[in-house]
């Protein structure tokens, strides 16, 4: 809505603009018979701005508050809309939530005679499982057993060699020993292997270097090539462009002086029409405005000429002053 109230506003304003020309002329007719062919008065034309304010402010006001009572009377009927919604919606919320309600029923029942159906069939499939690992433990029991009565000649042997040695206390630290052995060798294999690794990757970064410093030398050699040609090619744009350049300071230099000859021209063909014409004017004005005086005197002139009048008594000399 207020879119539409700025632009009706517009529109009033630019009503009253295209109007405003017209009052003007016809005040402007109005007090012609007083004052003669003479323009309105700066006074005058202010207060006839004003008063097109006030009558625009006037309607702006009246179009706010007829925009104001419509909007109040639409926030009305919103509130009213907004209440039967609400009860609306509380109808559909109580319908629903019974809906709901008989629905979450019907859900739990079916769910706890899932429940239960699920409850009896894991516990079934727990018995049979449990079943499955029993059998499964009594077998690996009898293959430990049979693995311990494979292996008690080497436990004869390792106290045999335990024996002999006398560096250890008993089995476990003797096995420890030889683990710790066993270790620090796929150790020793493990270092040697990265070694040959990090030789081999060595070997290759070489190679790949001596490819790429090749590589790079003969870019390097075709880049010095082109811009050796960009040189030659710059060296020679650079005295074309030198002397370009002693060319516009020369078309500068006649510029210049022909400008200041112009000015002189006018200064002149200033005072003179001034002189002639007897005008009082300010000799500080720039170049165009003494342009623009010879101009209007110049028209001065050729409507003395044909109308024939004295050139103080003449309606374009008067004119010429007052605007001077």
């Amino acid at each position: 809505m207020e879119p539409e109230l700025e632009e009706r506003v517009r529109e009033a304003l630019r009503d009253k603009l295209r109007l405003l020309p017209a009052e003007l002329h016809a005040a402007r007719g109005r007090t012609g018979t007083a004052r003669g062919p003479a323009a309105l008065p700066s006074s005058t034309r202010v207060l006839l701005k004003r008063r097109e304010a006030a009558e625009a402010e006037r309607e702006l006001q009246n179009q706010r508050q007829e925009f104001q009572q419509r909007m109040q009377r639409l926030a009305q009927r919103r509130q009213q809309l907004a209440r039967r919604r609400e009860q609306h919606r509380d109808a559909v919320l109580r319908f629903e939530s019974f809906l709901k309600a008989a629905a979450a029923r019907r859900e739990r029942e079916l769910r706890r005679a899932d429940e239960q159906r699920a409850r009896a069939a894991a516990e079934r499939a727990e018995s049979a499982r449990l079943r499955r690992e029993l059998e499964r433990l009594r077998r690996h029991r009898e293959r430990l057993a049979r693995r311990l009565r494979s292996l008690r000649p080497f436990g004869d042997y390792l106290r045999d060699v335990l024996a002999a040695t006398g560096q250890f206390q008993d089995v476990p630290a003797m096995l420890v020993h030889l683990g710790v052995l066993a270790e620090v060798r796929a150790a020793l294999a493990r270092e040697a292997e990265a070694g040959q690794e990090q030789l081999a990757q060595g070997r290759a970064q070489l190679q790949r270097y001596r490819q790429e410093s090749s590589t790079q030398l003969l870019g390097t050699r075709n880049e010095l090539a082109r811009l050796h040609t960009r040189l030659e090619a710059a060296q020679r744009d650079v005295r074309q462009w030198e002397s370009c350049w002693t060319h516009i300071q020369s078309t500068a230099t006649q510029k210049t002086l022909l400008l200041g000859q112009i000015k002189l021209a006018v200064l002149n063909l200033f005072q003179q029409t001034t002189a002639q014409l007897r005008i009082l004017t300010d000799r500080a004005q720039d170049t165009k405005a003494q342009l623009d005086t010879v101009l209007l005197c110049m028209k001065a002139l050729s409507d003395i000429c044909a109308t024939g009048t004295h050139p103080q008594q003449h309606r374009s000399v008067r004119l010429l002053q007052g605007h001077k």
